[in-house]
């Protein structure tokens, strides 16, 4: 496979899977890597998996703090490429690197300043699990660099067309996963026990071993990063165009984090095995999230690229295609959920009083996973146009419905099943409002390229 795919030439099926195949490998590597740290922390026993679940809603939140900076160079990068404008493409990598950086160390000193204070936000009933989950939370976060790192690189790799690097960075973090969880997590051999702790040293090594092939690789490419040069400061413009861009997917991020946080503390009042299961139910609706959002990066960086050249037609040919494809997945994996509840449930926590409430989160969490990969797509596609501002409000509005919704599910008898279905009823709201936004927004495009010719179907 070609390192670097061009997107603006040839037939779109083929640029599209030659694309989006690594970035959707690279998802269910993610997912495996975090299926991994799951499967081995749910042996120590459910409170265990409370602790890194709690402490873990933080690193989720710090996606959206990193989005400041990736989001805006992937899709500047994308679009100064398409344009033919190889210096302007230079300096907003530059940019998105330098803020990487900046909002990293930010995130990490805060994280270490105010544990305690972060973690009682959930109101844990156990004191040993608050304080491992204080634990979890320095080591993740207090490294967070090397995570922000690899999503602001992949974010760049990816507008440049090369999605083959960030599979091959991941598969290494995972392999080095899978080798440390269980000697940490267990203490085998010459390690000592470290339960969650040994989790969250497994992972933050993982991800300093993705971040060296990342920077390994970046050094021999010719299209971007070996003309960056991190020591000369970006100029002012074009941080603010990246922040232009970034601000409102991040904000997007963090309240979706943040509404997230919130559904796990009226989670809490049904016990701290409820949000074990929450936890674990996260994690393998991951298969189709990370699925669907690394389908998306692809449409990102191809809607990008075209968008830039100005070949509309072949951006709303490019959707048609990614829409059919993805749908086809998201109902594959809500047969996976529903009808595989128990086992699914069981590789991660055998305690049976616990498997009855997991297994009715995977089956409600199910029904909605088709929309949920298509609203993922659809996100992809209207950054790609630069349109981040219009996914944000549409995101929030409806993900913020969840906790009215919830509260009204659980007061009509249905119990903690009613935040489940909160959950799922909002996803497919919002994936059935995207795909008829995003088709609005393509009948109000050109119909053919505005300049030069498209080249190819």
């Amino acid at each position: 496979m070609k390192r670097h795919i061009d997107l603006l030439h040839g037939r779109i099926l083929r640029s599209l899977t030659e694309l989006a195949l690594p970035i959707m490998a690279t998802s269910l590597v993610q997912t495996a890597y975090n299926l991994t740290d799951m499967a081995w922390i749910g042996r120590v026993g459910s409170p265990a998996v409370a602790a890194v679940g709690a402490a873990g809603m933080y690193t989720w939140l710090s996606t959206g703090i990193v989005t400041l900076a990736r989001m805006g160079g992937q899709v500047k990068v994308a679009h100064s490429l398409g344009k033919g404008e190889g210096g302007e493409a230079i300096e907003y990598g530059r940019g998105a690197i330098q803020l990487t950086v900046a909002l990293a160390l930010a995130f990490a000193l805060t994280s270490n300043l105010f544990t305690r204070e972060m973690i009682g936000f959930f109101g844990l009933s156990s004191e040993k699990i608050a304080a491992d989950a204080g634990i979890y939370l320095r080591i993740t976060c207090g490294l967070i660099l090397f995570s922000f790192l690899n999503q602001t690189m992949t974010g760049l790799f990816t507008a440049i067309g090369d999605s083959g690097t960030p599979f091959l960075a991941n598969c290494t973090g995972l392999a080095v996963n899978m080798v440390l969880d269980p000697l940490l997590i267990f203490g085998l051999g010459p390690f000592p026990r470290m339960e969650a702790a040994g989790a969250a040293v497994a992972t933050v090594t993982a991800q300093m071993m993705v971040t060296l092939v990342l920077v390994k690789r970046a050094s021999h490419d010719t299209v971007l990063f070996n003309k960056i040069g991190l020591q000369k400061l970006t100029k002012g413009k074009y941080f603010v165009e990246i922040l232009r861009l970034g601000v409102p997917s991040s904000l997007q991020s963090m309240l979706y984090s943040a509404i997230s946080m919130v559904l796990t503390r009226m989670i809490a009042s049904w016990g701290d095995a409820a949000v074990a299961v929450q936890r674990v139910g996260g994690q393998v609706e991951c298969i189709s999230w990370m699925t669907g959002e690394g389908f998306g990066s692809a449409m990102n960086a191809f809607t990008g690229q075209n968008y830039g050249a100005r070949f509309y037609g072949r951006v709303k040919r490019g959707y048609g295609v990614a829409l059919a494809v993805v749908g086809l997945w998201g109902t594959f994996t809500s047969c996976l959920l529903v009808f595989g509840a128990e086992p699914i449930f069981r590789i991660f926590i055998q305690e049976e009083q616990v498997v009855p409430i997991g297994i009715s989160y995977l089956v409600i969490l199910g029904i909605g996973q088709m929309p949920m990969c298509e609203e993922l797509l659809t996100v992809g596609a209207l950054q790609g146009l630069g349109r981040t501002l219009s996914c944000s409000v549409i995101t929030i509005v409806l993900t913020a419905a969840r906790i009215p919704l919830a509260l009204f599910l659980t007061g009509t008898g249905l119990g903690l099943n009613g935040i489940w279905w909160a959950l799922t009823a909002t996803s497919m709201a919002k994936g059935l409002i995207f795909v008829l936004y995003y088709l609005w927004v393509l009948n109000r495009l050109p119909g053919t390229a505005a300049v030069g010719q498209e080249a190819g179907r």
